[in-house]
């Protein structure tokens, strides 16, 4: 996936800048290389970008392509999201064995997602389902869908998407029943700052990729960042949003839950798209004061980690 993902913005750029040459510099993180371990257990999303970085900021590279819900709300200094192209479907996919929906999956059907968010909103639509770890890139979970006896397996619609395996999917999930990840579905062209000391003559880096911002992903996945970053939680607590834009407004959906679904608080938020990061606060602030806050101390002081 994160090939494909370099490969497109890669051609977008020499499409959008004849003039430039490209070349891609393969990085394995330290995401790619823990397979056999929940995120949640091994320090969170932010192993697929840590070396990653570390090569822009040494200026080993001079830009990265990121899947935005794999970024930490907080970069590096020196860095910056230069652009986010128009974001591919959001949602999420159960592929099933037998092409069976999910509420006619049998009781106690075993379903595979190392997601903590999908787990407690799986179990808050069927808590008489089980949840079997799940690692691995695309084509390795979806082989452990048949060799580990799963009934089904919960994916991000735009990997299988952009992989050409759309034909497999059994059912799109609808946000009511599954709120995705934040930034899910969208691409983010990490870059450094201008002005740094590694900034290659001419036209900076920055420059170059702004012409591949879409403005309204950009503001969506702004505002459902901002909540997430007021609420402070990663992979080890079950956060969600999803946000659109028309025209003027944004409209951000959000959720924080227990681990095993007993608790889902669920809100919204309307707000000026000139101001995402105030909407995404809002809407936080509204989950926290509705029993969010308390969901979030459960797990502190209980080390829970999925």
């Amino acid at each position: 996936m994160a090939v494909w993902q370099a490969e497109h913005v890669a051609k977008r750029l020499q499409e959008t800048s004849p003039d430039i040459r490209v070349q891609i510099d393969r990085i394995r993180t330290t995401g790619d290389k823990i397979l056999d371990t929940p995120l949640a257990q091994v320090g969170g999303k932010a192993l697929f970008v840590k070396e990653i970085e570390e090569a822009l900021l040494a200026g080993r590279v001079d830009l990265a392509v990121h899947s935005m819900k794999d970024v930490p709300t907080e970069l590096p200094a020196g860095l910056t999201i230069g652009a986010i192209p128009p974001r591919e479907e959001p949602a999420d996919v159960l592929i099933s064995r037998t092409g069976t929906r999910l509420s006619d999956l049998p009781r106690a059907a075993r379903v595979g997602t190392s997601s903590l968010r999908r787990q407690a909103q799986l179990l808050r639509h069927r808590p008489d389902l089980v949840i079997v770890g799940l690692r691995g890139n695309l084509d390795t979970r979806i082989r452990k869908l048949h060799s580990e006896g799963l009934d089904a397996i919960v994916l991000a619609a735009a990997g299988v998407k952009r992989l050409g395996l759309a034909r497999m999917v059994t059912e799109v999930l609808s946000p009511e029943i599954m709120l995705p990840a934040i930034g899910q579905g969208a691409l983010g062209i990490e870059v450094q700052e201008p002005g740094t000391a590694t900034e290659p003559e001419g036209p900076s880096v920055a420059e170059l990729v702004r012409v591949l911002d879409d403005r309204d992903t950009h503001v969506a996945v702004r505002a459902e960042r901002a909540m997430l970053r007021r609420l402070g939680g990663g992979c080890q607590v079950p956060i969600a949003a999803l946000a659109s834009v028309d025209d003027s407004r944004v409209f951000l959906r959000g959720l924080i839950a227990r681990t095993d679904g007993t608790s889902v608080i669920r809100g919204e938020m309307r707000g000026a798209a000139s101001e995402p990061e105030t909407v995404g606060h809002m809407l936080a602030e509204e989950l926290l004061d509705r029993g969010g806050r308390a969901i979030l101390q459960e797990i502190v002081e209980g080390g829970v980690h999925g």
